[in-house]
């Protein structure tokens, strides 16, 4: 892979770096079995970007197969497993090379690939080809699921090398000061705390006075506090005087892995992931091996909730406990493994093949730590909470797509899971993730059942990466159809209605109460806080569970909402986003971050905003009048900035006449901000200006900047120029062009003025002259008066937008000697890009699907659930209970006061009627009252008489009652109108 497809894999990029996907893109894999399990896996390995991946299966297709393997169908049940899946494998990414092998393991073919992974297989093969990959330096993984339990093994040879163990960006902080002293003491400047931790490796940077610093190897620190440290000996070291950046420096380790021969008998690499589960995942160890001996001896696996098997399962694990000898065998595990082994789920499959895919991607490319080496996961809670339940259910295989699952749970519960009605709010990465698992259940496929999913995004480029169901030829089309038709075809049976609709209060009029009282529950796959607020919000109200998860790169989190039983996702959390202060933006930055803010504040203020209020003046006639009504600063910027942009730059205005007119511009536009703005503030606040405290001014974290000189030959000087001017030409409708050679022509006859220190010029306008303008504009006919405002697109390479940003802010931090960002870091931050690979995707879809079947079985308790926090770049889960809702008195938050206001009356309650109700029934005292974001009622006497005019059959009001004013989670009076 010469060169990696940023388009394709943008999101995946932030998630690995170019380095790891160049090493990522030179191997090539090996994936034995094609069932559910290796399918997922392949998915995973294809869509992330090596060379080539071999499939290899010597099986036929059978009904339980399509319990989990979502690329087989019906047609193909008889045929190869590894041969019908390929067409649509080959599909997914066609940068890797994919290829079948329906012939049995051997040496000879595993020597042809770095890395083997070893699904459905045996213990046998598993030891034999363990040795042999060992011994010839061939990363080797093992992956299993048998019902709800699973296994994942990893060795990864004698010696492994961890280029960078957990994908974190390397920390940073400014220096305040440094002392000099044995050992010497680093202050950091005060406006971010440091991240650093004791044994951290950093350099440093740019330090001026103490400069041998810059020129040391990497020290370790200890920490202080939050702002300080310290390091070697600088006695001997100049005397600090200003600036500096201290950076980590991430060091590679070296790991040991022992084959599975060995490792079958070391209890010292058993990595749990659940704290509740430790006996238990021992336990595992020893019933998977068990298992391979039972199906060694009977040729099959246990019967489905078969005593007899289940006895004999733990007898072997009994057995194999005199040598193990560990101080507690979870028998009833044991005898549920046995009990749904037959079992073919497609959620296990789907978290143990994301994990198993990230193994894979951690074997080719060095990045992140690998699991060291054994990992067992189960969803046993899943089962019936009460085993009567399972006395009348029929296990039996029934020759249906379903069979895989009907041997765990039964067919009465299949047939219930068919009947369900859910609503999925999302179609993105997870979104198709969790279709895909719902047609494999079987969600909403029955006569009675029905899945609505809406997303209003359509299909881009970059979403093909992680978002396996669209193809290049979806580019352009609704997320949500594409997803609803592929799904459909994978399981004929589904039901699902697919919308484009917004989840927000424009919306309420289709998901309205009725639609909301007609489902069994909701499951979100969004990207952003306020809308899972918002339908949290809805759940609550209309007292339906919620599936709710996501992921950032490697980590991901999953929630379940149960009403009455759990707390719900809540009202936003304060962000963790710090905002950064005005001041800094304007006039000291001292991060990238921070130039690529103000290059895009730039971008939304001359090509978005300024168009945006030259179109409100011409067609609204109040638009001067009330932007004059806010008598501020901004209102008269605003306001000149219009007026400048109706006027010909002939007439001393902006508007350009032609493409040289736009070339002009940028290039005074470019000395104004990279030369002129420093300068003037330079006048103000010269490099060696002193606080009245005796600090230099310039210091900390003010860097001391310094104007730029223009020149044409300069990359990213033209960059600026090109970028600007073809912006500017589309905002009047002026036609630009890339060439280069032109631009120079015509920047070789731009007069640029020259720059004098001036105070801050105020725009003195009245609405009389704005007026006129607006007349002038109007009466002229020829002269073109809309403009074309530009919404930023990071994604469109054949826009001018992040050519605009990069250049931009490049040239400010060259202005104040900051680092500047290449075009793909600087896209991450400055279009908020969220890092995303599959592998997580997967795995957190997964996990929200034990959880769908636990909410369809009613399951009663709050320890059958689970919430998760993962973190696939170190191997790190934690499985939790859910929180219990917060209580108010004896009342939560999915407790209503139903109040049915007409009954037995002739009119509407007064507010202080209903006041008097809830007293009455429930013996609280309302104190204040909200309906949405409006005040009824603080103690105005006078209100108490009115009576609401809604004609809506629903009022959902929000009270706080004087025993809690400060309670956050309180009951709402719903109040039912005739």
């Amino acid at each position: 892979m010469a060169e990696i497809d940023e388009g394709f894999y943008s999101r995946q990029l932030y998630v690995l770096g170019h380095e790891a996907m160049h090493r990522l893109g030179s191997a090539n894999v090996l994936i034995a079995g094609m069932r559910g399990l290796g399918v997922e896996i392949a998915k995973n390995v294809i869509l992330s970007g090596v060379r080539s991946v071999t499939v290899q299966d010597e099986g036929l297709t059978v009904w339980r197969d399509l319990s989990s393997q979502f690329f087989l169908k019906e047609s193909h049940l008889g045929q190869n497993r590894a041969k019908c899946s390929l067409p649509q494998l080959s599909a997914l990414n066609p940068r890797v090379i994919v290829s079948e092998h329906t012939g049995p393991l051997n040496e000879e073919l595993l020597l042809k690939f770095q890395v083997v992974v070893l699904t459905d297989s045996s213990l046998d093969d598993q030891k034999r080809f363990g040795d042999l990959c060992h011994s010839r330096g061939i990363k080797l993984i093992v992956a299993d699921t048998k019902g709800l339990c699973g296994q994942l093994f990893c060795d990864f040879g004698e010696t492994f090398e961890v280029l960078d163990k957990d994908g974190e960006m390397a920390a940073s902080a400014m220096i305040q000061n440094i002392t000099k002293e044995n050992p010497g003491m680093v202050l950091c400047t005060d406006d971010q705390k440091h991240s650093f931790s004791d044994g951290t490796t950093v350099s440093f940077s740019e330090v001026q006075g103490m400069t041998e610093l810059n020129n040391i190897d990497p020290v370790k620190i200890k920490v202080c506090d939050s702002y300080s440290f310290t390091i070697c000996d600088t006695s001997a070291f100049s005397q600090y005087e200003r600036g500096g950046i201290v950076t980590e420096v991430k060091q590679p380790c070296m790991l040991t892995f022992k084959p599975l021969s060995e490792a079958l008998l070391d209890y010292e690499l058993l990595k749990m992931n659940d704290f509740g589960k430790l006996s238990r995942h021992k336990t595992l160890h020893l019933a998977f091996q068990a298992l391979h001996s039972f199906v060694k001896k009977e040729q099959r696996l246990p019967d489905p909730w078969s005593q007899s098997d289940a006895g004999s399962l733990v007898a072997i694990v009994r057995e194999l406990n005199t040598v193990a000898k560990l101080d507690q065998l979870d028998e009833a595990a044991v005898q549920k493994l046995s009990f749904t082994a037959q079992g073919d789920l497609a959620p296990v499959n789907a978290f143990i093949g994301g994990l198993a895919a990230q193994e894979v991607i951690k074997a080719c490319s060095g990045k992140f730590t690998p699991l060291q080496q054994w990992l067992y996961f189960d969803a046993l809670e899943c089962l019936p909470e009460e085993e009567d339940q399972l006395a009348e259910c029929s296990f039996s295989p029934r020759n249906t797509r379903y069979d895989g699952q009907t041997v765990v749970f039964g067919s009465a519960f299949q047939e219930k899971l068919q009947r369900q009605k859910y609503f999925l709010v999302g179609a993105g990465a997870i979104g198709c993730e969790l279709l895909k698992n719902f047609a494999l259940i079987g969600l909403g496929a029955g006569k009675e059942g029905h899945i609505t999913v809406t997303d209003m995004d359509l299909i881009e480029r970059s979403n093909l990466n992680r978002q396996f169901l669209f193809r290049s030829q979806d580019i352009g089309k609704p997320k949500s159809e594409v997803a609803a038709r592929a799904v459909q075809e994978m399981n004929p049976q589904m039901k699902i209605t697919a919308h484009m609709y917004r989840l927000d209060p424009d919306s309420e009029s289709v998901y309205d109460y009725s639609f909301f009282m007609g489902l069994d529950g909701v499951a979100a796959a969004l990207d952003n806080v306020e809308a899972r607020v918002y339908l949290d919000g809805r759940c609550v109200q209309h007292q339906k569970s919620l599936l709710e998860g996501g992921t950032l790169g490697s980590k991901g989190h999953t929630l379940v909402v149960v009403p009455h039983l759990t707390e719900s996702y809540g009202p936003a959390k304060s962000s963790s986003t710090n905002a950064i202060p005005l001041c800094t933006l304007k006039n000291f930055p001292h991060r990238i971050e921070h130039t690529l803010q103000w290059a895009r504040d730039q971008f939304e203020g001359l090509f978005k905003q300024t168009p945006e209020n030259v179109n409100l003046f011409l067609r609204d006639a109040q638009f001067v009048e009330m932007t004059l009504g806010h008598g501020d600063a901004e209102a008269l910027e605003v306001l000149g900035g219009v007026r400048s942009s109706l006027s010909n730059m002939k007439d001393g205005g902006e508007r350009p006449a032609s493409w040289e007119d736009c070339v002009r511009w940028a290039r005074c536009k470019w000395e104004t901000l990279f030369n002129n703005h420093i300068r003037q503030l330079l006048h103000c606040f010269p490099p060696d200006q002193v606080t009245p405290s005796g600090l230099l001014f310039w210091s900390g974290s003010k860097r001391c900047p310094h104007p730029l000189t223009f020149d044409s030959n300069n990359n990213t000087h033209l960059d600026y120029v090109v970028a600007a001017a073809n912006l500017y030409g589309e905002i009047y409708g002026v036609k630009g062009t890339r060439n280069r050679d032109s631009i120079r022509q015509i920047l070789e006859k731009v007069h640029v003025p020259s720059f004098s220190p001036k105070s801050t010029v105020k725009i003195h306008l009245t609405d009389e002259e704005m007026q006129e303008d607006k007349k002038k504009e109007s009466d002229d006919a020829a002269q073109p008066t809309e403009m074309y405002p530009i919404d930023f697109e990071k994604d469109d390479d054949t826009n001018f937008h992040m050519d605009y940003i990069v250049a931009a802010s490049n040239l400010r931090a060259e202005n104040y000697n900051i680092p500047a960002a290449d075009r793909h870091e600087s896209k991450r931050i400055a279009g908020r890009i969220i890092p995303a690979i599959a592998t997580t995707t997967a795995a957190v879809a997964g996990l929200m699907c034990l959880e769908l079947y636990k909410l369809v079985q009613g399951h009663q308790k709050i320890g059958s659930y689970r919430t998760a926090y993962i973190n696939l770049a170190v191997q790190h889960f934690v499985m939790s209970l859910p929180c219990p809702p917060q209580r108010f008195t004896k009342y939560t938050m999915w407790d209503d006061f139903l109040v049915e206001g007409r009954r037995g009356r002739q009119q509407e309650m007064t507010l202080g009627e209903l006041l008097q109700y809830i007293k009455e029934k429930y013996n609280l005292s309302v104190c204040s009252l909200f309906y949405g974001p409006a005040f009824l009622y603080n103690g105005q006497e006078e209100r108490l008489k009115l009576r609401h005019p809604s004609t809506q059959k629903m009022l959902d009001l929000i009270p706080s009652f004087t025993e809690d004013e400060d309670a956050e989670s309180v009951p709402t009076i719903r109040y039912m109108l005739q």
